[in-house]
């Protein structure tokens, strides 16, 4: 039977999961993916990031793709299943906080999904600056390179390239196996992430004899989001030094901070990418004239104020 080939992409928060992602649909390949995005938040940003493409994206919130939304993974593969000459392959984004243990275990749970998909490789996208903190604070992290076919060292270009060896050494001390690439922005040959049909069994249960189980895992529940939306248009200025002064105080707690936001006077959306303290914004593609110019910004972190975040976010409106 001709098997649907699947992709996974993980890797923690803000490492360049997204980027990854649309670099493979806007390249010129001629092949068309399903696109399936997993957000750890219940106001979802990611699936307004990926690029304007032909392909189909299914949006799952506010639940990790390997906990309690695998439910929603198989019933959206299962319906795919059943238009196997619409595309051909699956794309699946994970949540900066998924295990992609679990995640590899739906191929193999489901009578139908085993049957009928291909897990062709894990692709793990790790963040070349920050690593070596997630390394020692987060297992997601570790579990990520752990279960890795391919894990793009991404962001070199913020980290000097004496740094890079110890980073890669300790990547390799987890994952003596897994194909490396250092990379910018995820600028890499798509033949070395896609149709790799890298995935080995054996290699898996070799790190994990349970791993056919099915059990869950744990979640460092210290970790919480932060959802906020407003459709009254934001004072820019206001907006940028709020989320300047923020980053700058409390930017080691948050580890990730992202938003499409409604500026007054702006006919384009505004979005902000921050990890730690490290904050990108630009101007995206306008609003459309009868799109609802809604605003929303997310906090994915520790210890921070929720009331506090809540009420700078209001007072930053025009």
């Amino acid at each position: 039977m001709n098997q649907i080939p699947v992709t996974v992409l993980t890797g923690y928060l803000g490492a360049g999961k997204t980027t990854l992602l649309n670099r493979i649909l806007t390249a010129q390949h001629g092949k068309k993916y399903a696109v399936v995005v997993n957000e750890f938040g219940e106001i979802g940003i990611d699936n307004d990031l990926v690029v304007d493409a032909d392909e189909e994206v299914f949006q799952m919130n506010n639940g990790c793709i390997c906990c309690s939304v695998r439910g929603d993974l198989i019933r959206i593969l299962g319906g795919l299943i059943k238009r196997r000459g619409a595309f051909d392959g699956v794309l699946i984004e994970t949540t900066g906080l998924a295990n992609p243990a679990p995640v590899a275990q739906t191929f193999f749970v489901d009578d139908d999904v085993r049957r009928r998909t291909r897990l062709d490789s894990i692709v793990t996208v790790v963040d070349a600056r920050h690593v070596a903190e997630r390394l020692e604070d987060s297992h997601e992290a570790v579990e990520q390179i752990a279960f890795a076919d391919v894990i793009l060292l991404n962001k070199t270009d913020l980290v000097s390239s004496e740094d890079l060896t110890p980073v890669e050494r300790r990547i390799r001390a987890i994952n003596p196996t897994a194909a490396i690439y250092r990379t910018q922005r995820c600028s890499i040959d798509l033949a070395a992430v896609m149709d790799r049909r890298a995935f080995d069994l054996d290699r898996i249960l070799g790190i994990e004899p349970n791993f056919l189980s099915g059990n869950g895992h744990e979640h460092h529940h210290a970790v919480k989001s932060l959802s906020l939306s407003t459709d009254r248009p934001l004072d820019g200025s206001r907006l940028v030094g709020w989320l300047q002064r923020l980053l700058g105080e409390r930017g080691q707690d948050l580890l990730r901070t992202k938003g499409i936001l409604s500026l007054s006077g702006q006919e384009r959306r505004f979005v902000v990418q921050a990890v730690h303290m490290v904050m990108e914004g630009s101007f995206a593609k306008p609003w459309e004239p009868d799109e609802k110019r809604n605003s929303r910004l997310v906090f994915i972190g520790r210890n921070f104020d929720e009331a506090e975040l809540r009420q700078r976010f209001e007072s930053c409106a025009a």
